[in-house]
């Protein structure tokens, strides 16, 4: 009965993620593919090494590729000196990752354990909890190095990395809020000292160097995936704006609007790099390096892109915050907590998978992968222990006073396209800014109210919250 109940319940989420990325019966039968390929590298690579020097192996996925350098380099060192018997082998998972995790996990095919952060697009931590794929650490993480390295007892988020008082994993480092990347030459030439602490700053700048471009290079360059939430998001939650009401217990994009009318003048203005909107993130950051527009918004993880993966030489670049609508900051810009890992419930070595946990979350393994500029420090040890002249342009993007990390949103059955893509479109000018929020209130906060009916989940309200310290109100949950 339980494997049918979470079957039911991986089915339901793998279905709602491939409809968002536009997928189907062949979204589907590709990622099993992909799924049956990296569980058949797994098996073999495992019998390899126990018939070769009878060392455990733990199977790692992740989805990042910025720090697989790295954290190969690192693994290969491990493999070859640790006298615990265990052997780490690495798959980097780019295409669907929640969905793969969960296909795997069903099909008996599952990792040990598995990288996750804010930013791991679809990865609903609820959902996993209440299929019985992953299991809480609390009694792992009490392990005193560990909690002296990584301050582990501060750095648990209730939605985020915590539900009821489990702990499912640990950040290690975290990404700023997003920064505007920008050309200095080109804004410069357009008669720019200093990057605008406006949005209508910047749409006019872009304007300014569009037409400098005269059809050889563009103001501003978007891109395909999940281009609102890349860096006008940030302006939104630094002017004070943000989709879900803490005190009331609902969603209100009422405030979004005069955010979509300014964005929408990049489009009527021309300002924005041809064909930009329909091209993935790399390919965009590649043609920022070109010098092929002159602004582009993302958030600390540029650092590493710009100087290793795609190094800028052709021109100087600037880091600058993301603008508000008046030049004030009225809330906080959120942060993510990054880089922890969960053990899949599956596993059959769980205490050593720890120690591999352990491991990418020691000082040895942590010093030279901050310093490297890969992610910002998030424990206050590890923010001393590092040389911060070695970081790079990671210094560009040090945390504010006003960044945070907002507490968990309820994580709806939401039917339709979610607030990034509706916002977008509107400020693309496919549909009008006052049709959006209707459709926006209306589909959310009745999604909303169906699943605290059904007994989903809970509203989430904070009574003393104060958008400039997100984090610091006491939260109630209600039915």
């Amino acid at each position: 009965m339980r494997k049918k109940m979470v079957s039911i319940l991986l089915a339901g989420m793998m279905a709602v993620s491939l409809a968002g990325c536009g997928g189907g019966g062949k979204a589907q039968e590709k990622t099993e593919e992909k799924t049956e390929s990296k569980a058949e590298e797994k098996t073999e690579s495992k019998a390899e090494n126990t018939k070769s020097d009878e060392k455990t192996v733990i199977t790692v996925w992740t989805q990042d590729r910025h720090d697989s350098e790295y954290v190969e380099s690192k693994i290969e060192e491990f493999n070859t000196t640790n006298d615990k018997g265990i052997e780490i082998v690495l798959n980097v998972i780019t295409d669907d990752y929640p969905n793969m995790m969960a296909l795997a996990y069903s099909s008996g095919t599952a990792p040990d354990i598995a990288g996750v952060g804010g930013a791991t697009s679809g990865f609903d931590l609820k959902t996993f909890v209440e299929a019985g794929i992953i299991d809480p650490l609390n009694d792992y993480i009490k392990d005193e190095e560990y909690e002296k390295v990584t301050e582990a007892s501060k750095l648990q988020f209730e939605g985020i990395n915590m539900i009821n008082g489990n702990v499912y994993w640990i950040p290690t480092g975290m990404r700023s809020g997003t920064r505007i990347e920008y050309n200095k030459d080109l804004v410069e030439k357009a008669g720019y000292s200093e990057f605008p602490n406006t949005l209508d700053g910047v749409v006019e700048l872009a304007d300014k160097i569009t037409k400098d471009g005269n059809g050889t290079y563009y103001g501003v360059g978007f891109t395909s995936s999940v281009p609102f939430n890349r860096w006008l998001e940030g302006t939104a939650e630094t002017s004070g704006i943000f989709r879900y009401d803490y005190k009331t217990g609902t969603f209100n994009f009422d405030g979004y609007k005069p955010i979509i009318e300014t964005a929408h003048k990049f489009f009527e203005n021309g300002s924005v790099f041809p064909g930009s909107t329909s091209q993935g993130v790399d390919a965009m950051r590649a043609q920022f390096v070109e010098g092929v527009f002159g602004i582009w918004g993302n958030a600390s993880q540029e650092a590493g892109v710009f100087t290793s993966q795609f190094p800028i030489d052709k021109f100087d670049w600037g880091v600058a915050e993301v603008p508000s609508l008046d030049g004030t900051r009225k809330g906080a810009q959120s942060i993510q907590p990054q880089k922890g890992y969960m053990m899949f419930s599956s596993s059959k070595n769980k205490d050593k998978a720890w120690e591999v946990i352990k491991y990418f979350s020691s000082e040895e393994f942590l010093k030279g992968y901050l310093e490297a500029g890969l992610y910002l420090p998030i424990s206050s040890y590890m923010d001393g222990v590092i040389d911060k002249t070695k970081t790079g342009r990671l210094a560009d993007f040090k945390l504010t006073d006003y960044e945070s990390v907002y507490p968990a949103v309820p994580a709806i059955s939401l039917e339709g396209d979610d607030y990034g893509t509706v916002i977008w479109r509107a400020i693309m000018g496919d549909v009008s800014a006052d049709d959006a929020i209707t459709d926006l209130n209306k589909r959310y906060n009745e999604a909303l109210e169906n699943d605290i009916k059904l007994g989903k989940l809970k509203r989430v309200v904070i009574q003393d919250f104060d958008p400039l310290h997100p984090g610091e109100g006491t939260i109630e949950y209600t039915e």
